[in-house]
């Protein structure tokens, strides 16, 4: 559910949008004994941020442990350098100055350079191929539009944006529309439904789970009650007869928007005139079914929606062989729900199903197969003996667990036990606590999902994931648990996708074998260096994306976010890296007010900080790759060849006169004549604002 904030303050305020290019980056964090990589040293371990006195300033510095516990310190505002190894294998850290990571970097980047092609020419060839254009149809979209509820979140808005934008371009629309639980991506797929619907052609939606077909039924014939448009559903839940009309009216070209599980891969089905499928909770649809999708896909477009994407799903998006819109704003008021991981403890489970209980709630309790669900009854009726529950599976007969789950949904009763049947698009307000049993038995993605089912209110949600005995799991499974109770914040399907990322690998994105070279760079790198191939490949300007070097800038001033003003390491963390990646001046504007505004007024460390990073922006399209302040002038050193306004550069020096030498290797020396450091700084600052304007 999506509504307007209240706080127009808040609603006023900028937001950077997460972007493919900006995905890894965002939302990636650094851990204490995390594997990193840089960019020209290799694998080490992150050890922490370290205050350093250089020149007689402090600078916050990150700590990197290499072999032979050697070690190596680089300014924050060059922690673009570095980026997160990823991953669960035992891998050996590099040894500082040995020629190994070089070599394994050069054979990395010939393969990307190899898939980079590849890439572009699968690209090439989705673009050769035409697809039915659908324009908006006014003024019937707009009063759709208007019937919708709640107002939408910029995300919201972009996505449909991007969507509309494929829909009308005659090539066959790709994209992944990924944005975490209860973010409103439904409503995204309804807009698209609409257009698609109104223009003639038919729309299948394919769902996972039957209940998911059901409340997708419900949702979409709310919201196409106003129009002519005619929906129907087909699944296990629908009677055989009515589901024989319905493949006939399909395929006569009655039906508009046809909503199903796998049925709808039926050879029976013979789609009248599809003009776009949207597949739902893509991660749930194996090989099998995509190689079916493939066929019905072919001049149609395809719209994907997900939380947590599987990570060649995401690998694809990222590296924009399909395109990706995000969704990361949060419905407003929804808090973060509360989770734990604990031994299954029958006294403080039961006392967890009261307290819902008293307060009016409804209650998950989820087994990983029905064969558990009978202990998990003997619990219930010797702890909770009041308390009235019902049980939800696969393998009952469709008309008992349909009745099963509209008397939840009426809150007839207080506890669902049920298998994982339901994680998939419940969305049942007084439901607001969710108890896993044997949640070790569960994968990331569905342990996030029934989550997920819990906290679409802004009533505080719990969540338990339980298992007989912590000491027993696996580590991998320990893992799992450790990393879902740690991300349990607004968003964190990102997150989790990321970390499934890191864990798993992409699998090769042009075929099926494992990507042996995103281990020897580890996954941000590999990607970087694939985007900027890609990039280059199609004679885009990446220079300034080039993330092999980074301007070193020493001014001699404190630069560092005191960890009084901010205690929080990873949130010192966080807006290093923000900073760090600033791309040009109005976004460095923007992370100046974010800290503002969460802090308070800037330490003057923090300015200089500011002011570092706008000298690093500046210096990356200019191609210095040094600035040196010393006590009686400044050395600014470009990259070797790198910089073309040579004449025009001769001209500012001729203009300066004795302020300014070139020296014979292009490098240029800029002279004080002044004690005066602060005024000395602003003469470099103007200084590199004139090569800008050259």
């Amino acid at each position: 559910m999506v509504v307007k904030p209240h706080d127009e303050k808040s609603f006023n305020k900028r937001k950077r949008e997460i972007s493919a290019n900006t995905f890894l980056t965002d939302i990636s964090s650094f851990d204490i004994d995390d594997l990193i990589v840089h960019v020209d040293h290799g694998i080490g371990q992150f050890q922490g941020l370290k205050t350093l006195n250089i020149l007689d300033s402090d600078h916050d510095c990150i700590e990197i442990r290499y072999q032979n516990s050697d070690k190596l310190f680089i300014p924050v505002e060059n922690i673009e350098l570095l980026s997160k190894y990823g991953g669960s294998l035992i891998v050996e850290l590099d040894r500082l100055g040995a020629s190994s990571w070089q070599l394994r970097k050069a054979n990395a980047k010939n393969k990307i350079k190899d898939i980079a092609g590849t890439l572009i020419q699968t690209a090439a060839e989705r673009e050769l191929r035409s697809a039915k254009k659908f324009k908006t149809q006014e003024p019937y979209y707009s009063n759709f539009v208007n019937e919708f509820e709640h107002d939408e979140t910029e995300d919201q808005n972009r996505s449909i944006s991007d969507i509309l934008h494929d829909l009308n371009r005659g090539v066959p629309m790709d994209r992944l529309i990924c944005g975490d639980v209860g973010y409103g991506k439904t409503e995204v797929a309804v807009r698209a439904a609409f257009n698609v619907a109104l223009n003639g052609y038919q729309v299948a939606i394919l769902v996972p789970t039957t209940l998911l077909c059901r409340q997708h039924f419900e949702t979409f014939t709310k919201r196409f009650a106003n129009t002519p448009i005619k929906i129907r559903q087909i699944s296990r839940l629908v009677k055989s007869k009515d589901a024989k009309n319905t493949i006939e009216e399909v395929n006569n070209g009655e039906v508009d928007i046809i909503i199903g599980t796998h049925a709808l891969l039926s050879e029976k089905i013979k789609f009248n005139n599809l003009g776009m499928l949207i597949l739902d909770e893509e991660q749930h649809f194996g090989v099998t079914q995509k190689e079916k999708i493939k066929k019905i896909k072919s001049d149609i477009h395809v719209l994907s929606l997900t939380a947590t994407p599987i990570p060649r799903t995401l690998e694809m998006s990222l590296v924009g062989l399909r395109e990706l819109s995000i969704i990361s704003t949060s419905p407003v008021n929804r808090k973060d729900i509360i989770t734990d991981v604990m031994n299954f403890d029958s006294s403080a489970i039961s006392e967890a199903i009261k307290k819902e209980i008293e307060r009016g709630g409804q209650i998950f309790i989820v087994c990983p197969r029905i064969s558990d669900i009978a202990e998990v009854e003997d619990f219930l009726k010797s702890y909770c003996s009041s308390v009235k529950y019902k049980i939800a599976n696969g393998q009952m007969k469709a008309e008992d667990l349909e009745d099963v789950m509209m008397e939840f949904y009426n809150n007839e009763f207080s506890v669902l036990l049920s298998t994982s049947i339901i994680e998939s698009g419940l969305d049942i307000s007084t439901a607001n606590t969710i108890i896993i049993i044997k949640a070790d038995k569960f994968g990331t993605s569905q342990l996030h999902q029934l989550r997920g089912r819990v906290g679409r209110s802004n009533t505080e949600a719990f969540c338990y994931y339980t298992v007989p005995d912590l000491d027993l799991i696996t580590d991998n499974a320990s893992k799992r648990l450790d990393l879902l109770k740690r991300l349990n914040s607004l968003g964190s399907g990102f997150q989790l996708a990321s970390h499934d990322l890191d864990l798993r690998g992409s699998g090769n994105i042009i075929g099926d074998e494992q990507s042996g070279h995103i281990r020897e760079i580890g996954l941000e790198l590999y990607h970087r260096l694939l985007r900027e191939k890609i990039s280059d490949l199609k004679n885009e300007d990446s220079l300034s994306n080039d993330s092999e070097w980074s301007p070193q800038i020493n001014l001699g001033l404190t630069v560092l976010i005191p960890e009084k003003y901010m205690p929080n390491l990873n949130s010192r963390l966080h807006y290093y890296k923000k900073l760090a990646y600033a791309l040009d001046k109005s976004e460095l504007s923007f992370i100046s007010d974010d800290i503002k505004n969460q802090y308070g007024k800037l330490p003057e460390s923090i300015e200089h900080l500011l002011k570092i990073t706008n000298l690093r922006i500046s210096c990356k399209s200019l191609n210095i790759e040094k600035i040196e302040m010393g006590q009686k002038g400044t050395v600014i050193k470009f990259r070797k060849n790198r910089f073309d306004k040579i004449p025009e550069l001769i001209s500012l020096i001729a203009r300066k006169g004795d302020k300014i030498k070139m020296r014979q290797d292009e490098s240029v020396v800029y002279k004080f004549f002044s004690n005066d450091k602060a005024s000395n700084i602003r003469e470099i600052t103007d200084f590199i604002g004139e090569l800008e304007e050259l």
